[in-house]
Formats: C-alpha cells, structure tokens, sequence
C-alpha cells in the first residue's frame, strides 16, 4: 500500500471549486490510489509528459465535464508514496501542477 499525501494548496484551492459529488469522492480517488496507483480500479489513468513527466492522472468525468486529479507517485524511500498534486477542471489541473510541482 501507498501513504496518500496532499499538495496544501488542495484542500482550500482545488476542493472548494469542486462539484459536491467530486468533493464526496475524493476520499475513494485516495482509496484506489493508496491501493495501486497505476492499476487504478476502472477509473481511467495515464502518464503524464512534458513538464510533468513522472506524474500521472486520474481521468474523472462529471456531469459532462472532464476533471483531472494529478498526482506522483513515489517507490523509494520508502514509506512508498503518491502526493496528489491537484484536482480541477482539465486544463486548470494541469495548469495547476505545473506550479505546485
């Protein structure tokens, strides 16, 4: 199992724009996460390129909308670990971890 640890700008930048059922399911996205964070349960994942090469994202619709949950995840040291990095809209996700990276 993966240790879960946020970026800390999550909780009072990226959660409070979220619909409220995103917000209800972000603890699930950390329970998948925390399992594997690269086999992540039917929830659509990919590596990322670019300027966040090494990082992944969970792909989450909504209501017709695309939302990306970006995170790292980390084998060694060890405890093994993922930060999530931020959690929005597609573009403003990515947006985002490009500045908390």
């Amino acid at each position: 199992m993966y240790r879960i640890t946020l970026h800390q700008d999550i909780q009072a930048e990226d959660l409070p724009l979220l619909p409220e059922e995103l917000r209800e399911d972000f603890i699930q996205y950390q329970r998948v996460l925390k399992l594997d964070p690269y086999q992540t349960r039917g929830i659509p994942s990919h590596d990322l390129r670019g300027d966040l090469k090494n990082h992944r994202a969970l792909e989450i619709d909504c209501n017709g909308v695309s939302y990306r949950l970006v995170y790292r995840a980390y084998e060694s040291p060890s405890p093994k670990r993922v930060q999530i990095i931020s959690f929005a809209e597609h573009d403003l996700a990515y947006e985002r971890a490009k500045e908390r990276k």
